[in-house]
């Protein structure tokens, strides 16, 4: 039992975890790469709400992955704000942020890299817990049964499929109190099976309260959260919402074209903006290059 929260009776108490907002304005990062400065994300404007679930996608290299190292308070920020709940990750110390990762977020890695192999799967629940004031505890075996591995508690991870340790991992993630937890890439090499498992985890773990964030390469996966957003050349490009995409517009005016209209409108397309004077829609039309006077 070891440190769970209980009632008078000794039965453990049912806990619903309150999820924490993310908000990023101007939200710049860059880094260093054979003496040159490279800019991984450019003016990141974006809102997550608490106990929100979001799929971030994009290409390899387009900054996802960055955009959630920052989150969990591993990378810093080069510009712009970041708050988690109520920290502001652009001022932090090292001591908030070790405190904010130790007991109210969680982050789930690929395969079975924040478990450890000795011991059990309610003990490497327990084990991520223990920085967590009792008090804030959810119990290791209500975590467990979330993710349904509450058969499994007595095994270790080699023990498991690959799907079980995953569903683990996110038992795991969520042990700290679950207020946001950030998911990289956790169904890749998953077989279909197993994909689906771990995301009904994933699920589960956001209808107790938390806010879920995931970078994903799978649009099936994408299309299972309530929002997707995606990231092209470190900004946001578009959003997904029940199913129908939306581009965005930048703080700066700048809005990403999906890809395939590339084709007919290459990078340096010189393009009109009309505004249809009946129905208010806005139109645009590549210019003849010809018709283009020099000012």
């Amino acid at each position: 039992m070891n440190g769970e929260p209980y009632d008078a009776d000794g039965s453990e108490v049912a806990m619903r975890v309150t999820g924490v907002p993310v908000t990023c304005r101007g939200l710049v990062f860059i880094y260093r790469l054979d003496g040159y400065d490279v800019v991984a994300l450019s003016r990141v404007d974006l809102d997550i709400a608490a106990g929100e679930a979001v799929a971030l996608v994009g290409p390899s290299g387009s900054g996802k992955s960055t955009l959630l190292s920052l989150m969990a308070g591993l990378l810093r920020p080069s510009a712009g704000s970041l708050r988690v709940g109520d920290h502001d990750l652009s001022r932090a110390g090292d001591a908030e942020l070790q405190r904010m990762r130790a007991t109210e977020l969680g982050v789930v890695l690929q395969g079975d890299r924040n478990l450890i192999p000795y011991l059990s799967a309610l003990d490497n629940v327990r084990f991520a817990q223990r920085g967590v004031p009792r008090a804030r505890r959810v119990p290791a075996m209500d975590l467990l049964e979330t993710v349904g591995m509450s058969g499994a508690a007595a095994r270790t991870p080699g023990e498991l499929t690959p799907g079980g340790r995953q569903r683990l991992s996110v038992a795991v993630g969520a042990a700290v109190g679950g207020g946001l937890l950030l998911a990289d890439e956790p169904t890749s090499q998953l077989d279909a099976e197993a994909r689906e498992s771990v995301v009904a985890a994933l699920s589960a773990v956001r209808d107790r309260g938390s806010t879920v964030v995931v970078v994903t390469h799978d649009p099936g996966v994408a299309a299972r959260f309530g929002r997707s957003v995606t990231i092209r050349d470190g900004r946001v490009g578009a959003e997904g919402r029940r199913g129908e995409d939306f581009l965005v517009v930048g703080t700066d005016g700048a809005v990403h074209l999906p890809a395939e209209l590339l084709t007919d409108m290459p990078p340096g397309t010189l393009l009109r903006v009309r505004r249809d004077s009946g129905s208010g829609e806005l139109r645009l039309s590549p210019a003849e290059t010809a018709e283009v006077r020099p000012t």
